[in-house]
């Protein structure tokens, strides 16, 4: 016990102190895990860790992220998705695994060895990819859903690669310890072998898969409403948290069972529940054990990191590592050439998928098991795997850092003029920017519009709109884009943090310019005036005051009487804005900012004595009108 709670303790404590150091300095959570796990590794060494086990259960977190992903993703987007799908993922595992397979046989390994180390580099890290485009904002843009969906590719592409690899097997490396090996790649850590497509034929494999697949869609359309519906009677959190878990699990272990992939399967659920009621509580229940499990891997592919092998080895070993990464390089830039990714979209595709993945981790085990590639091979195949991991963070700051400014600076169009009168710029065209874009252009007011996804702007330039690729907190493209000569900025990008640094940096550098925000919530209210916003609109706040009004009118209140509350509770609460903002303080939570907290009171305690006046003055006169219209009648009759 004493161990386990050690190793526990060392794994939070190094990922703690790593990430948010690694962050602050612009390397990113990714970078900062492993970076922690090449710390511990001399001391998960010295105390004989099994580190591989480890990294088998922390590989659960890659499978619960493919859940949430499959979450954000509606069957009818994924079969828009196919061309993509298929067609970028297929052609970028064919073309890596031809590469990758006559550069092996030009170094004289067999065809066998050759072709299987070509299928296990072809793989990239949809762990490090999905979380880095996450944290980046870049998962959405063009180049971000194409690695998307050449990732989906690759792990659906593992299940045919764990069929073809046992008939590569080499008659002379084949032995039967290796068979005894075998039962380790497929996750039997509690000490048995059970596998439900052992010794059955081909089609009866088939179907057994398909049966598997269509357990999984059934388990996701009828059952998962009938046992959160039933949880939910009992009213404990703690209960859809396991219920939670158990789906998951539960669908990875059927997966397991019948030689596939689990991460597959838990991405199919989840896409089945993409529009299910309990979507959200789901998101908010997986989230927290997928973090700490990523987390965990990362830390173990650094602390796997065979770093005596490449000292004895270090030119073989990094020019292998740079071979492999500028062929995938090579690869992904055609394919996004063919498939018409454009500049910025083309470099996020070509890098953020240049390295091997934890993928081949689980193939090269299942490769030696079976005989096929030597372990005196597989020792280095693994460390390149490894490196390749660790430099892609490395790269996403390369190309942030020194591609996408030298991109944006040649992409910008200097030659298209703003007009005279149309000196606006809009920052973000999704659900809030585009109607506020929508609204000034058809009273006649040209705009400006920086996004992320160059579809879309390609779509605005049709219909006359000035638009620029890119993240419009970057002072050049501002500056492309006519920033100072600009009246009017409109913040309406969907990252918080992002709005409030737009926000800092356009108010001190262009003091006369007026900047309309987007605020996430009220809390992002008070930060965005402190950095020195006055115009601020939060995102949900009138469909709010609307939805409030309609519960009024549900509750017995005639429109007129419901419109005068609603009137007088965002008069109060506007007026409260200011007041509350001047008070609040950034380095301290709320409710320990004793100041606030006493103004929060009063001003409650005051809009509840309005607001229960409007009520009676709004009974009083509905009762005036009754007795009225009353009277009217006995007159009449």
């Amino acid at each position: 016990m004493t161990g386990f709670l050690l190793l526990a303790f060392t794994f939070l404590i190094a990922g703690v102190i790593a990430v948010p150091i690694a962050s602050r300095l612009g390397l990113g959570s990714v970078l900062g895990y492993l970076i922690a796990g090449i710390a511990l590794g001399p001391l998960i060494g010295a105390l004989g860790v099994d580190l591989v086990s480890i990294q088998h259960f922390a590989e659960f977190g890659v499978v619960m992220m493919l859940f949430l992903v499959g979450l954000e993703l509606e069957p009818k987007l994924l079969w828009e998705m196919r061309a993509r799908l298929l067609g970028l993922g297929g052609l970028q595992v064919l073309g890596t695994v031809a590469g990758v397979t006559g550069i092996a046989m030009a170094f004289g390994q067999p065809w066998q060895t050759a072709l299987t180390i070509g299928m296990v580099l072809s793989l990239s890290s949809t762990a490090i990819v999905l979380q880095t485009l996450n944290e980046k904002g870049l998962a959405r843009s063009d180049g971000g859903r194409a690695s998307f969906s050449v990732l989906l590719f690759q792990d659906i592409a593992v299940i045919p690669m764990l069929a073809i690899i046992p008939l590569l097997a080499l008659p002379d490396l084949f032995a039967g310890g290796h068979a005894a090996e075998a039962a380790a790649v497929h996750g039997e850590s509690a000490g048995f072998d059970l596998n439900l497509v052992d010794g059955l034929g081909g089609w009866q494999r088939a179907l057994v898969t398909l049966a598997a697949i269509g357990a999984v869609i059934g388990i996701g359309a009828y059952l998962t409403r009938p046992i959160f519906r039933y949880i939910a009677r009992a009213k404990m959190r703690e209960l859809f948290t396991a219920a939670a878990l158990m789906i998951v699990i539960g669908i990875a272990l059927l997966m397991t069972l019948v030689g596939l992939s689990p991460a597959l399967g838990t991405f199919l659920a989840g896409v089945v529940l993409a529009n299910s009621e309990y979507r959200h509580e789901l998101e908010s229940d997986i989230d927290p054990f997928r973090g700490l499990l990523l987390g965990l891997f990362f830390m173990t592919v650094g602390a796997g990191i065979n770093f005596a092998l490449l000292a004895a080895n270090p030119a073989a070993i990094l020019g292998a590592v740079a071979g492999l990464i500028a062929l995938k390089a090579g690869v992904l830039w055609v394919l996004a050439r063919i498939f018409k990714l454009q500049g910025a979209d083309r470099w996020l595709f070509a890098l953020g998928l240049a390295q091997a993945g934890e993928f081949a981790f689980v193939l090269l085990a299942f490769t030696t098991a079976n005989g096929v590639i030597p372990d005196a091979l597989a020792a280095p195949i693994s460390l390149i795997v490894a490196l390749s991991m660790l430099l892609t963070p490395a790269l996403f700051i390369l190309l942030d850092k020194v591609v996408m400014p030298h991109y944006l600076a040649r992409s910008t169009r200097p030659d298209d003029p703003i007009e005279p009168d149309g000196k606006i710029i809009i920052a973000g065209h999704g659900r809030f920017g585009g109607i506020i874009n929508r609204m000034l252009s058809s009273a006649g007011h040209a705009t400006t519009v920086i996004d992320y996804s160059s579809e879309h702007l390609e779509a605005l330039r049709t219909f006359g709109f000035q638009v620029h690729f890119g993240d419009a907190t970057r002072p050049d493209l501002l500056q492309a884009a006519g920033i100072a000569e600009a009246k009017l900025l409109v913040i309406a990008i969907d990252d918080k943090a992002k709005i409030t640094e737009l926000v800092r940096y356009a108010l001190h550098t262009y003091p006369d310019l007026h900047v309309l925000a987007r605020a996430i919530d009220r809390d992002h209210v008070y930060e965005l005036w402190a950095a020195g916003c006055r115009d601020i609109v939060r995102e949900t706040y009138d469909s709010s005051i609307r939805a409030g009004r309609s519960a009024l009118q549900a509750l017995g209140l005639n429109p007129r009487q419901a419109a005068r509350i609603s009137d007088e509770f965002e008069r109060l609460d506007r007026a409260s804005m200011p007041v509350l903002a001047g008070l609040y303080r950034l380095d301290t939570p709320p409710h320990l900012n004793a100041p606030y907290v006493a103004k929060v009171k009063e001003i409650s305690e005051e809009w509840d004595r309005q607001l229960r006046g409007q009520m009676a003055e709004a009974e009083a006169e509905d009762a005036e009108d009754t007795e009225r219209t009353a009277g009217e009648d006995v007159i009449s009759g």
